[in-house]
């Protein structure tokens, strides 16, 4: 068996992989693998399946899998699956903390007080007793919840397919969900019905111009009604790791807005985050040699 190793992984990975065969990160030797492992950079799109003649596996370290053409793998009778469980925890953290740095003023703080200004006249505002609303409640929101909680939030939750949670009270639509938030985290995977639910028609449900953060996928999100959204006062502020298009197009509207942060897709790529994402890995491949996929 040859396992491609073909985005960045925990070092230790290859060494833990190379009692089920060979392990490479030699992307030249597509062709010959019966395993590849990807994560958020490799796009495994037609082209690319049909270069992997002898693939039988694609894991994809992570949880979304848009990067992933899941029909046309299917038709090819290969095996595409992901590690749902390994990243919520460091993408709830980061989500988590992008919601704090915004009523803290983090950065302008920061960088004030490092030009030699002393700021104080700027007042924070706190979490404590504000409306939080998830979207999505899967494993990463169910961690962000735990968090708000303890932090005395009020979290409520929008998800088609949950209809009752202990972490949080789940509202009958998206526009339920965010009429009243102070804040709104979103963690919705990529489809049909959820590409750009965030733009105009959603944005002008909200009564509180809250700070929303997206640390699900990009797509999910209308650059252009965000940034318009920001300028007319309806959104305070947009936290984003993820983007429509990676690297962020230097053109985008958003670069536009002032009550933004941005980080470079980073919410899975904690250390230990990525030694879970390795184990699950592992024991997927496990899984999978038992079943006969693999020899």
């Amino acid at each position: 068996m040859l396992i491609l190793i073909s985005d960045a992984f925990d070092k230790s990975l290859p060494e833990k992989l190379s009692r089920f065969g060979e392990v490479t990160e030699d992307k030249e030797r597509l062709s010959e693998a019966d395993v590849v492992l990807i994560r958020s950079k490799t796009k495994a799109d037609k082209a690319y399946l049909d270069s992997a003649k002898n693939l039988k596996l694609i894991i994809r370290g992570g949880v979304g899998m848009d990067n992933i053409d899941i029909p046309y793998a299917k038709e090819k009778q290969i095996v595409a699956t992901n590690t749902p469980h390994s990243s919520a925890i460091a993408v709830a953290e980061l989500a988590f903390s992008l919601m704090l740095s915004v009523p803290n003023h983090i950065v302008f703080y920061d960088t004030t007080t490092k030009a030699g200004e002393w700021q104080k006249k700027t007042k924070r505002t706190e979490l404590y007793g504000k409306t939080l609303a998830l979207m999505g409640m899967g494993n990463i929101a169910k961690e962000v919840a735990k968090r708000a909680r303890a932090f005395g939030m009020n979290v409520v939750s929008y998800d088609k397919y949950v209809k009752e949670s202990d972490l949080a009270e789940m509202k009958e639509s998206a526009a339920d969900a965010v009429r009243y938030a102070d804040y709104i985290s979103i963690h919705l995977p990529l489809t049909d019905e959820t590409k750009e639910m965030f733009s105009k028609n959603l944005f002008d449900k909200m009564e509180k111009a809250p700070v929303i953060i997206n640390t699900g996928r990009g797509k999910c999100v209308s650059d252009e009604d965000m940034a318009a959204a920001l300028k007319e006062g309806k959104v305070s502020w947009y936290c984003a790791d993820v983007y429509s298009a990676e690297p962020l197009d230097m053109a985008s509207p958003l670069l536009s807005c002032e009550n933004i942060t941005l980080t470079p897709h980073v919410g899975a790529n904690s250390n230990e985050n990525l030694l879970r994402i390795g184990e699950e890995v592992i024991q997927t491949i496990d899984k999978y040699v038992s079943l006969g996929v693999l020899k």
